[in-house]
């Protein structure tokens, strides 16, 4: 880790950092970007969304109303801001270790009408985590709006990302057996623009039920530590010239493909058990 990194990591707190990942398995940071710049974000967003609509492929469903769009950093104007922030390098480095990598962007969008989704993980604990009680991977949520009750916030039942799953279905879907203890502990966040979250997405969670007039568009990074496999997932594109003048600090911390010109991505990673009909 090299001292600039070091400087960084320093000004958060790693006990508090691992202590709420592998506790709760979900902590956050208000107020970690102005609201101007997660406007742009807003902006870019729902110019990509409309883009993906009208692409096969281009944009995958977790639900009615609910979409997943898995896009190329090198589209939003503020790819570097977040992959710079020293509060998200602060975590991966703590919980992931220094030589983490970033292995996918996207957004999740509840359109008015969205339904409750099943609990979930977003894919089966890996062994790392099942034997070796380590978590290799992270996913970091931010909200382009500020969320209120009425437009299905998303939900997560704290410390289960150590449930055992032998009884989930593909490994992420608990039995509607377990349902009473997730709603037991469950959560549910309401961020504010500007508001950022990181999570392991092996803890149980849920988008709930849209009932306002409003989309909930929210920003996806994943990062994956150097034993994670996640990347298979994902197709994460540059090109070469972007690539070329980004800062050594995030090169050092891309897991991508570099192409002449951006190819269009057909959404690998969909969830058969969050499809429930049409999106």
């Amino acid at each position: 880790m090299s001292t600039q990194q070091i400087a960084r990591t320093q000004q958060y707190d790693t006990a508090r950092i691992m202590g709420g990942i592998y506790g709760d398995g979900i902590i956050g940071l208000k107020g970690a970007f102005d609201r101007a710049w997660v406007q742009q974000l807003g902006e870019d967003i729902a110019v990509l969304y409309q883009a993906a609509l009208q692409r096969p492929g281009g944009a995958v469903g977790r639900g009615p109303k609910r979409h997943y769009v898995e896009i190329h950093p090198e589209d939003l104007h503020g790819f570097i801001e977040l992959a710079t922030h020293p509060w998200i390098d602060a975590v991966c480095s703590a919980v992931l270790g220094p030589a983490y990598t970033i292995v996918e962007i996207g957004f999740d969008i509840p359109n008015p009408g969205a339904v409750d989704q099943p609990w979930h993980r977003d894919f089966p604990a890996p062994e790392e985590t099942l034997l070796g009680r380590r978590l290799n991977s992270l996913a970091f949520n931010l909200t382009t709006v500020d969320v209120f009750e009425d437009m299905g916030p998303f939900e997560i039942a704290p410390g289960t990302q150590w449930d055992d799953p032998t009884t989930f279905e593909h490994g992420m879907f608990p039995p509607k057996s377990l349902y009473p203890r997730y709603l037991e502990r469950a959560e549910r966040k309401m961020p504010k623009m500007g508001d950022i979250s990181a999570r392991s997405a092996l803890t149980i969670h849920r988008g709930t039920a849209n009932h306002s007039d409003k989309p909930r568009p929210a920003l996806v990074l994943g990062v994956d530590a150097p034993d994670a496999r996640n990347a298979e997932r994902h197709d994460l594109q540059f090109t070469h010239a972007y690539y070329a003048a980004l800062p050594a600090q995030v090169r050092q911390h891309l897991t991508c493909r570099l192409v002449d010109h951006l190819e269009p991505i057909v959404q690998a990673h969909t969830i058969e058990g969050l499809m429930m009909g049409e999106a």
